[in-house]
């Protein structure tokens, strides 16, 4: 979960490097580096974030090329030796490195036994080879080519040579990179957002292709050597969207966002009161016997609420699954499956392995990706695809988009079950509009949702609970929660707690239940008396209409909508009692925004 950056051309790419670094911290914040030609190899590296680099780099520093690194730490501990760009020992090859080189030990075990090498990571020993290899005669690109067919385990790299000034050797397996195109110049970035101000040209990059990039070519090579033709795209980003504006963090201006992209979604998914869908899709997921939604984190979260929109409306059988845990330990699959996979990224590494899994498995089974950017490595090797149209999400911790795929889960659950047969008691595009309106109401009433979470959190352990669907949001809000202000918490259904989990609640332990279904109205309440009981500091949050005092309402939406409007408070609780701490809630620690390793 690194990013990487490069630049070749006629001008200077310090800027550039820097820049495009920048807008890649998300992915990673524990060191940085840049390297590039200037007569001799310049490296810069330091420990910490961007700004640290950027005081290193002398006001007069010129490269016509040069790589850049930001890191998070898999391999050797976080220092500046550990930070990238990498050399080698003669210090002729400098490289940059996304992923992880699962065989690493043993290439370092069987070509550099008797060797010291200098840092702790899997990278220093690809650059090593590099080496090694061009002290046998081959050309840089044949010692590269070489050094890649030894790797095991997901690499994007940029490789410079300082006897080449002219050229940047890339090439990918598993980690998502592009090339920019320019005007005199090309650029290399683990993604769009780190070139998007210089260029909006991109190619993209298979796994196991080559590239050679100078400043005024690209050339694609797959492992056999044959030229590959690609054409360019255009992603639907603009420059703007990656500005935080008067916000002081993204993740407050992604929060104050989530009513746009409702009405995003609502204009990209409708039309003349009809819902817009691929009939292809639709028709696949009618005919899947068992649907199995795969997702990590707050998309797994997302994907629990999804599972009561197929199982309640449309009946299907749904089964939800960590992508970690389903790579690998899958499950006894139905005789006709569908997959639908949610990732904020589409780069989301746990996924792309199931998905290779599966089609080892049967490679007539159908996915179904719902992602947020168009051009992503799931979105171009998944059958489907149905974009959230949220804009783009900086901040670490996801709050837009989990809304836009419960948001879209529910459109493709409504519009399967119409299909099916099934008569539905309400209007789901009027109700989402409603849902939009609601959460409006809740982002004008920011002051008093601060206040209750000043006071409400100020221990070190915290729990929400819910029945049903608002289970399922009580993990989400747990999870922000203990992602952004790193507060203890956990999400537990109500009826739960009396089996062990009550053990845990101490005076003023924060305890907030989410009640959103009337049927379950009294039962969650019984729990929380169970709780203030015990000397918890409780909080209920409802609907208007289930409210009593000090409870904080939500206006009243679609009950199985709800999920969708009450877990927007408790996003604002977790931003405020973490900038309420002082914490960079936009970059939490040991944290990275796009996994793109397993």
């Amino acid at each position: 979960m690194c990013g990487i950056v490069g630049y070749v051309g006629n001008g200077n790419g310090v800027q550039f490097l820097i820049d495009g670094l920048n807008s890649l911290e998300y992915r990673g914040y524990d060191s940085c580096g840049i390297a590039g030609i200037n007569g001799e190899v310049k490296v810069l590296k330091t420990v910490g974030r961007i700004k640290n680099l950027e005081d290193l780099v002398p006001e007069d520093l010129e490269l016509s090329i040069g790589i850049g690194h930001t890191r998070w730490a898999t391999h050797g501990g976080v220092n500046t030796t550990n930070s990238h760009p990498h050399q080698s020992f003669n210090k002729r090859f400098t490289l940059v490195h996304n992923g992880v080189i699962e065989n690493f030990q043993e290439l370092k075990d069987r070509f550099f036994k008797n060797v010291n090498l200098v840092s702790e990571t899997d990278t220093e020993v690809i650059v090593q080879l590099v080496e090694l290899f061009s002290n046998e005669g081959l050309t840089t690109k044949e010692a590269f080519l070489k050094t890649i067919s030894k790797l095991q385990g997901s690499y994007a790299l940029c490789l410079i040579d300082s006897e080449d000034k002219n050229t940047i050797y890339v090439a990918k397996n598993k980690s998502p990179l592009l090339v920019g195109i320019g005007e005199d110049c090309n650029y290399v970035g683990s993604d769009a957002l780190a070139m998007i101000k210089y260029t909006n040209k991109f190619f993209e990059i298979n796994d196991k292709e080559i590239v050679t990039v100078t400043k005024n070519d690209v050339v694609i090579e797959n492992k056999f050597g044959e030229i590959i033709t690609r054409d360019t795209f255009t992603p639907d980003i603009k420059h703007g969207e990656i500005d935080k504006g008067v916000y002081p963090h993204y993740m407050i201006k992604e929060i104050d966002e989530q009513s746009s992209a409702m009405r995003n979604i609502l204009s990209k998914y409708f039309e003349d009161k009809k819902i817009s869908i691929d009939a292809e899709i639709v028709e696949k997921v009618k005919e899947a016997d068992r649907i199995y939604i795969i997702g990590c984190g707050t998309s797994y979260n997302a994907g629990l609420v999804g599972r009561h929109y197929f199982e309640k409306w449309a009946k299907i059988p749904t089964e939800v699954h960590l992508a970690s845990e389903f790579a690998y330990n899958v499950p006894l699959l139905s005789k006709k499956p569908m997959f639908i996979f949610l990732s904020q990224s589409g780069e989301t590494a746990d996924l792309r392995a199931v998905l290779t899994k599966m089609k080892e498995v049967d490679k007539d089974y159908k996915f179904l990706v719902l992602t947020n950017v168009s051009a992503s490595t799931l979105s171009r090797e998944c059958d489907y695809t149905l974009l959230l149209h949220a804009g783009v999400e900086i901040a670490v911790a996801s709050t837009k988009a989990y809304t836009s795929q419960i948001a879209i889960l529910s459109i493709l659950a409504y519009e399967v079950a119409t299909q099916i047969g099934r008569k539905m008691k309400f209007n789901l595009e009027k109700e989402l509009a409603v849902v939009t309106s609601a959460i409006d109401s809740i982002l004008d009433d920011k002051k008093t949702i601060k206040n209750i979470a000043n006071k409400l959190f100020t221990e070190r352990n915290a729990f929400y609970i819910g029945r049903g669907v608002d289970y399922y949001s009580a993990c989400e809000a747990s999870l922000k929660l203990k992602e952004v202000s790193y507060i203890q918490t956990e999400g537990f259904a109500g009826g739960e707690l009396k089996h062990g989990t009550i053990a845990l609640i101490e005076k003023n332990t924060p305890v907030v239940a989410l009640i959103t279904n009337t049927k379950l109205d009294l039962n969650t309440r019984s729990n929380i008396s169970e709780v203030a009981s015990r000397g918890a500091n409780t909080l209920v949050i409802t609907l208007e209409k289930l409210a009593r005092e000090n409870d904080y309402a939500i206006p009243n939406v679609h009950e199985d909508l709800a999920p969708i409007v009450s877990i927007v408070v408790t996003q604002l609780f977790a931003y405020y009692a973490a900038t309420g701490r002082g914490l960079d809630v936009d970059k939490p620690r040991n944290l990275a925004k796009s996994v793109t390793v397993e």
